[in-house]
Order: structure tokens, then C-alpha cells, then sequence
């Protein structure tokens, strides 16, 4: 959503940041003018897992491995600023980048892009497992599975934290459950003889995979994504993970070929994948007239990378307009053409997940289709598209 991308603004950084001179090249540029007695995490990407007497040479160094990320050859370390050249230098390290944060980015949205016709034709998600990869999904209504006869059969079918410390996979703030009802909302809470309006998800019968990443303020971090890209990969076949949305992003700082998250994307892709992500919400960047703002991993190219569109509420096409605030491309560094494509991303209406950090800081954006208590939120951003 746009307020979740204010945070990521920082493109004077993308565009313009270098490293320092007599800096490693393998060393990203934003871990350069670091006070050298300061302790940072950093990714540390290998040419193959450091063996025994590697891993006593990094430890030397003052570094402290804090998780694996095995899925890229890479694992997160503590170490002292004044020695991240010395660990560049080592011939079995590719590239070293800080733990960086990431941040959070329907009834005339479905007949634009032929969700409805989909459904009609039975292409409604039955058998199909989609990885949200977000703030966590809470078990709404509208995520049940309405073909039992069973009362309480949630169609999360797995649900895991990868937020540090943290094991609740509750939503906390509200972003992932708008998302996950944007993709398999079923309309039970808003169907009924009060009803003027059914907001239906686009694969109101898919299942889905519950990977929480992003704290109760829409934060986390690189490697959350990564291990979190890792366990949908781990779980494709048993729950037939055919998709995977990551409504998230953060700032472009090196080339799609060195960056972690990018990397991780790819794997899933590798894996057979479809890896859907926002394109991001800084299309009104000034100094660049929003171009160049596609953010991570949306800047990769085995991804397919969404951009926001207005349906001038009209379920045709030929009215619409891309959204302001929707990111352009080319990527920076790499000048690659993006987005892949647009959708509706403005004003949707889905799953209000009550009590969150959004929900109460937000109240004015909840929609009530009845006189009851409002069920819905209207949220824009390329998150919703």
C-alpha cells in the first residue's frame, strides 16, 4: 500500500549511491562510510558454504553467524564494521550486503481483468496453493472453504513466522490479510439477503500458504524473505504451491544478479514457481519523474512484476489509467523493462483484519456492506494489484 512504501523512498540512494574508494567490490555500496567500530548484520553470499576453517576465519574477524540461508549459499553474520573488507576479501565470498528492511507495498477489479469468467469456467483455484508472503493472514470468513460440510475448514492450509522472536503467524497489521482476500476471498461476508454486494477474491477456491515476514508495523527483513522463499519451495509439492505474491519491496542498491532477495525469487522460479511481486508505490519520485523506482525483488526478471491501475470504477478496460504513485521502470542499474503488466490496485475492497495496526490507525478506509460491522477495507497500492 502507498503509505507502506514512504519508508522505501530513498532512491537518492539507489540511483546515486558507490562505493567508497578502496572499498571491496564485492562489498554492496550502502555498507560504505560505516562507523568501523560499529557492529552490523550483513548477508554474506558464497561461491559454496564456507567449510570448518572458513567459518574459523570469519569468526576471527569478530563475526557471529546468526541464520543460514542455505537456499542462496549465503548466511546473515554480525561483525564489526572495520572488518567487512577483510571478509570481502576472502576468495570463496561473492558478495556482501547489509540485512536490509523490507516493507509492506474488488468488484470491478474481478470483470476488468476476467476473473469472473475464469470462475465461471471452474478455474477458481480448487487444488492450487498460493504462498502469501506477508504480514501473516488471519483466519477471516471469507478464507473458509465453503465446498465442506465441515463449519470451521480454513483454507490456510500452512501457516509459519519468520519474523525474529516472534511465532505468532496472526496478521498484527493488517496488509496480508487484505492481500490473501484480494486472492482467495470466497464473498461469505458479504453475501446475504442484506447484501447489496459481493467482494469476491480472484481464486475464491485456492489454498493458501501462510509465510509470515513483516512485523505489526509492515517492517521485516531481507533474510526473513529469503528463509521464508525457502520453506514455500520446501512445501511446493505437498501443498501444490503454484504461485507465490509478494506485495513487498525495498530500494534497488546493486545489480538483480548480486542481490539476495533477487536471488532467492529465482530459486523459487527454478523451482516452478510463478513468483508474482509489486512493482512498488514510488511512481511520484521527483528527482527521476518516477522513473527508475521499480523496487526489490520486483527488478527481476524471471518475476512477474505488477503495476497499479485505476478502473475509473468501470468493469471495462478502456477507461483505465495507470495510478500515479504506481513505480516505472526501467530498473535502475540494470535498465530492465518493467512492469511485466498492470491490474486494478486503487480503491479495492477486501479483507478487514479488525484490531490491527492499520485497522486502528485507519479506520476511515473500512467498508461495511451492511448496516453490521464493516468486514472490508478499500486500500490502494500496487500490494492490491
Amino acid at each position: 500500500m502507498i503509505r507502506s512504501h514512504v519508508r522505501c523512498a530513498v532512491f537518492a540512494l539507489l540511483l546515486l549511491a558507490a562505493p567508497c574508494f578502496g572499498a571491496s567490490p564485492k562489498l554492496s555500496p550502502d555498507l560504505a562510510g560505516l562507523d568501523p567500530a560499529s557492529f552490523v548484520d550483513v548477508i554474506v553470499q558464497f561461491a559454496a558454504l564456507p567449510d570448518q576453517a572458513q567459518a574459523a576465519r570469519i569468526h576471527a574477524l569478530g563475526g557471529n553467524p546468526k541464520l543460514d540461508l542455505s537456499l542462496i549459499n549465503a548466511a546473515v553474520y554480525s561483525l564489526p564494521a572495520a572488518a567487512l573488507n577483510a571478509l570481502a576479501n576472502s576468495p570463496n565470498v561473492v558478495y556482501v550486503s547489509p540485512d536490509r528492511q523490507v516493507a509492506a507495498t474488488l468488484e470491478n477489479a474481478n470483470p476488468t481483468v476476467g476473473a469472473q469468467l475464469a470462475v465461471q469456467n471452474g478455474w477458481d483455484g480448487t487444488g492450487v496453493g498460493v504462498a502469501i508472503i506477508d504480514s501473516g493472514v488471519l483466519g477471516e470468513l471469507d478464507l473458509l472453504d465453503k465446498s465442506t460440510n465441515a463449519s470451521n475448514v480454513s483454507r490456510i492450509v500452512y501457516s509459519q513466522s519468520f519474523v525474529p522472536k516472534v511465532t505468532s503467524t496472526a496478521d498484527q497489521y493488517g496488509h496480508g490479510t487484505h492481500v490473501a482476500g484480494i486472492v482467495a476471498g470466497n464473498g461469505t461476508s458479504s453475501t446475504g439477503n442484506s447484501d447489496f454486494k459481493t467482494f469476491l477474491g480472484m481464486a475464491p477456491n485456492a489454498k493458501l500458504i501462510n509465510l509470515r515476514v513483516l512485523d505489526s508495523n509492515g517492517a521485516g527483513t531481507d533474510s526473513n524473505v529469503i528463509n521464508a522463499i525457502n520453506a514455500a519451495i520446501q512445501l511446493k509439492n505437498k501443498y501444490n504451491i503454484r504461485v507465490m505474491n509478494l506485495s513487498l519491496g525495498r530500494p534497488v542498491f546493486e545489480s538483480y544478479t548480486l542481490d539476495p532477495v533477487d536471488q532467492a525469487v529465482e530459486a523459487a522460479w527454478q523451482a516452478g514457481i510463478v513468483v508474482v511481486v509489486a512493482a512498488g508505490n514510488t511512481g511520484r519520485y521527483a528527482p527521476t519523474n518516477g522513473f527508475a523506482t521499480i523496487g526489490v525483488p520486483a527488478n527481476d526478471p524471471a518475476v512477474i512484476t505488477v503495476g497499479a491501475t485505476m478502473t475509473q470504477n468501470t468493469a471495462t478496460r478502456v477507461d483505465d489509467k495507470i495510478a500515479s504513485y504506481s513505480s516505472k521502470g526501467p530498473t535502475a542499474i540494470d535498465h530492465l523493462v518493467k512492469p511485466d503488466l498492470v491490474a486494478p490496485g486503487n480503491r479495492l475492497v477486501s479483507l478487514r483484519a479488525a484490531g490491527t495496526t492499520m485497522d486502528t490507525n485507519d479506520p476511515e478506509y473500512e467498508v461495511a456492506p451492511t448496516s453490521g460491522t464493516a468486514m472490508y477495507y478499500q486500500l490502494s497500492g500496487t500490494s492490491m494489484a
